[in-house]
């Protein structure tokens, strides 16, 4: 194997080793166990013989595997006999379970508010409202579950929420901005679900796919109090200058109305308890791991970085440019690892386009060393979910083969960078990483590998 080739191979073993480390099944089975009567949640025990029904409901792109791993830890007899369960998730997730109805609450690739996400969230709030006190609803949620769980407060419509999600979307909101709106828009969201659950106890396993994991923002919070505002949310539009009729005048309406209005959410139940299963930062560390036993050095540059995904392929760059010609001191050969969510900011423009953050990160990376060349490099990023923006890849790898044949072809990336349409460059010359959906979701893992 030439060099190119194994350094593609070591990024994309790399890359999946942090992906497997937060495969949902996997994290689902670790935080429930069942011996006989006794179920473990969390550490906190219960008698089957003392609960009545067992409510499995959700959203999100891990939806399937957790769900998926719910039955089986309870087992074929008390799924048959207590389960009933409801989750959405992208419609390529869905599968046939038990007793755990999976549902198409969004088309694959598509992340927005859809009817059949209503229609899905509908039959969620009618389980929940329908335990008693001697029940247990477990709750599962991950990343894509703000889009997965639409429940719009009337007057407002799913129109309106669609508009109010391309808006923020397309002008580069961050998840966090996206979802202090989205909450307060919705039935469901900021603590809704919770609120609405008249289950004796309430526990939600999550997957993590905000930084920081804060618990009110993934999936925008269903079981969690919202600490957020509608004066919040009107200062999130405002930031972007939303006006008629990019966002619905009916919607800024509604929020300045309830602001002044000083709207307050009825008390929190007491019965609920929220548990992070996963997150980016065992992807990395499980990816650390992986490159270690392949004999790179690791430089860890954590699970936090944001800003703009060109701003930060050619930071990434430029940084492997300086280890591999020895301008910055280090022991070669290196991993560079990095997680978190990057924002892609749209250019106007009537020009088809495709592409995602991740395959943006790449292609500016590979610009930027278009001029140095990339002999000793390989650059990969991709969605933790299997996929990157509205395309059916999960982001792209780019090296001195992939150099090789973009010079080759003539083909420049800057006309691509500039109408973010990375997806039709990476797919001329073979970059794209394609992995389906794995049926987990903690943001974004990015391997970068440089041996001189």
């Amino acid at each position: 194997m030439n060099e190119p080739h194994k350094l593609r191979a070591d990024a994309l073993a790399i890359w999946t080793a942090g992906v497997d480390a937060v495969r949902s099944d996997r994290l689902v089975r670790s935080a429930i166990s069942r011996s006989g009567d006794a179920l473990t949640v969390r550490g906190r025990p219960f008698s089957l013989s003392d609960l009545g029904r067992i409510a499995v409901v959700g959203a999100g792109k891990a939806g399937a595997g957790m769900a998926m791993a719910v039955e089986e830890v309870l087992g074929s007899d008390v799924v048959a006999r207590r389960v009933d369960g409801w989750v959405n998730v992208p419609a390529d997730c869905v599968r046939q379970l038990q007793r755990i109805r999976l549902h198409a609450g969004r088309p694959a690739g598509v992340n927005e508010p859809t009817a059949e996400g209503v229609a899905g969230t509908g039959h969620i709030l009618e389980i929940v409202r329908s335990l008693t006190d001697r029940d247990l609803c477990l709750v599962l949620l991950s990343g894509g579950g703000s889009a997965l769980l639409p429940a719009p407060i009337p007057p407002l419509t799913l129109q309106d929420k669609q508009a109010v999600t391309r808006f923020l979307m397309n002008r580069g909101a961050t998840i966090r901005e996206l979802n202090t709106v989205r909450k307060r828009l919705s039935q469901i969201k900021g603590g809704g679900l919770a609120r609405a659950c008249a289950a004796g106890t309430l526990i939600s396993l999550v997957i993590s796919d905000i930084i920081g994991d804060p618990l009110d923002m993934i999936a925008s919070g269903p079981t969690y109090p919202d600490p957020a505002t509608d004066a919040d949310a009107l200062a999130v539009l405002d930031k972007f200058r939303a006006q008629s009729p990019d966002v619905p005048r009916r919607v800024l309406d509604y929020l300045e109305e309830a602001a002044r209005a000083s709207r307050v959410a009825p008390p929190f139940p007491g019965n609920v308890e929220n548990h992070i299963i996963g997150s980016n930062t065992t992807a990395v560390g499980a990816a650390a791991d992986k490159a270690r036993a392949l004999g790179y050095h690791v430089i860890s540059l954590g699970s936090d970085n944001t800003g703009q995904a060109d701003g930060e392929g050619r930071a990434l760059a430029e940084r492997c440019r300086r280890l591999r010609d020895g301008e910055e001191p280090a022991s070669l050969p290196i991993c560079l690892l990095s997680g978190g969510e990057p924002v892609v900011r749209l250019a106007k423009t009537d020009a088809p386009r495709k592409g995602g953050r991740n395959q943006e990160l790449v292609l500016a990376g590979l610009d930027a060393l278009q001029t140095r060349g990339m002999d000793g490099i390989v650059l990969l990023a991709g969605g933790t979910d299997g996929e990157d923006g509205p395309t059916d890849a999960a982001g792209a790898v780019a090296d001195a083969d992939l150099l090789r044949i973009v010079r080759q072809t003539n083909l420049d990336p800057k006309p691509f960078l500039e109408i973010n349409d990375s997806y039709t460059f990476f797919d001329r010359v073979g970059g794209l990483l394609k992995t389906g959906p794995t049926h987990t979701n903690v943001m974004d893992l990015r391997v970068a590998l440089v041996v001189g």
